[in-house]
């Protein structure tokens, strides 16, 4: 099977947000181990603050959140109600892989920016389908995936190949 990372939830036995090595990894820290039910948004998590930097030279600050463990990355932004304009989540899946994710449990559409491993954008989804379990690809490997405001990308005028900075390397 390729490996893949799901967003929210269960689809053919891999955890949503998380890469399928990452579903055997030890238990995270929020509700419960990976795979047991999510009834609730995780507490914030740890931040990061990401400069996106068009080719016309404008920078866009956001301080995100990172999903650092296999639990908070299957957890990510389910039942959050509001991404607020400068915020969002940062999954680092810890080295280039295909990025599949979708929006079971998640009440706002959200933009997803595929990143490759440069800190290159690579694709955007804009405007995902909320509570949809349409898979959201990549279209290719990538380091991160990173989820905001859903139609904050173009009302910035981020786009493919615009460079991020301030990504965590670990």
């Amino acid at each position: 099977m390729a490996r893949t990372a799901v967003r929210y939830g269960f689809m053919l036995a891999a955890a949503l947000c998380v890469s399928l090595p990452a579903l055997a990894a030890a238990p995270g820290v929020t509700d419960g181990p990976v795979g047991s039910p999510i009834t609730g948004p995780q507490p914030n998590l740890p931040t990061v603050v990401l400069t996106i930097t068009g080719a016309d030279g404008k920078a866009h600050r956001f301080n995100v959140e990172q999903a650092l463990t296999a639990r908070q990355q299957e957890v990510g932004e389910m039942f959050r109600t509001d991404i607020p304009a400068n915020g969002g989540m940062l999954f680092d899946w810890g080295h280039s892989e295909e990025s599949q994710m979708w929006m079971r449990n998640c009440p706002v559409p959200e933009d997803m920016v595929f990143i490759s491993e440069d800190g290159t954008i690579h694709h955007i989804a804009e405007n995902t389908v909320p509570e949809s379990e349409a898979i959201v690809d990549s279209d290719g490997p990538v380091r991160y995936t990173l989820e905001l405001q859903g139609g904050i990308t173009a009302k910035l005028n981020i786009d493919v190949g615009d460079k991020v900075s301030g990504l965590p390397k670990g």
